[in-house]
């Protein structure tokens, strides 16, 4: 599906591979993008940038009032919503059981509820939207979501029980959710990153960026935001690609711990 006159939203949108997305559909010509993020400095900061073809809404992911309002805004403001890239999350370390104490239920229920029932939540929200669009005339297309899985849904290492719970469950609804779509002409993919630049990372020492490298095979180096969303795009617009998910690592394969 073309990018250029069409209009996205994206979680997370405010940093990281979020920004990194919005920056790269605006390049591209995409009419608007509304960002979703609980950051409202970097959000209207992105905003800034945008000079008018982007809206920032504070939005928790998980709550459905919210996302439905953030829609509500980005439809009032662009027309219309075509494509729903999706890449807040969170993440928390802890055992199963951990010195004698099991991982606290509440831990665990706070990652599934964000990067699983979250990003579940908003797609079938924006999916509402695009399926008032008027198929693409090239395509047939209503509208594309992408959502961002991660290595660790099959590579989970120790202590990412939630974590990679969370995030194999993004991989393992993309099919049925492209199916419950195929007369629609709505497709799903996922990405599934590996060591990424983001803020998540950015306060890590020299030493365990050094370690953490070492378990990269090639090239040997953290990715870079950007390529996360030069690959969002490619799925945007490659029309044959749908209930796929890609790997985005440079080879890595998470060691046990």
């Amino acid at each position: 599906m073309q990018i250029e006159g069409k209009v996205a939203v994206v979680t997370g949108g405010a940093s990281g591979l979020g920004l990194a997305t919005v920056e790269a559909l605006l390049e591209r010509g995409a009419l608007g993008v509304g960002i979703f993020d609980l950051n409202e400095e970097l959000g209207d900061a992105a905003v800034s940038r945008a000079k008018g073809r982007a809206v920032f809404t504070k939005v928790d992911v998980v709550d459905e009032a919210q996302v439905s309002a953030g829609l509500e805004k980005v439809v009032e403001t662009f027309g219309a919503v075509h494509f729903n890239v999706n890449c807040a999350g969170i993440g928390t370390a802890s055992k199963t059981v951990g010195k004698g104490a099991p991982c606290p239920l509440e831990s665990f229920t706070s990652v599934i509820n964000v990067n699983l029932v979250g990003t579940f939540n908003v797609l079938r929200l924006a999916a509402v939207e695009m399926l008032k669009n008027e198929p693409d005339v090239f395509t047939g297309e209503r509208g594309v979501i992408i959502n961002t899985a991660s290595v660790a849904a099959f590579d989970g290492q120790m202590g990412q029980v939630a974590y990679a719970a969370s995030k194999a469950g993004v991989v393992g609804m993309s099919l049925p959710i492209a199916r419950d779509f195929s007369r629609n002409g709505i497709r799903c993919n996922v990405i599934a990153p590996g060591l990424f630049e983001t803020p998540m990372v950015g306060g890590l020492s020299a030493q365990v960026r050094e370690r953490i490298e070492q378990q990269v095979e090639y090239p040997k180096r953290f990715g870079e935001p950007n390529e996360y969303a030069e690959l969002a795009c490619k799925m945007l617009e490659m029309s044959y690609l749908n209930a796929e998910c890609i790997r985005l690592d440079a080879a890595t394969r998470l060691p046990p711990r």
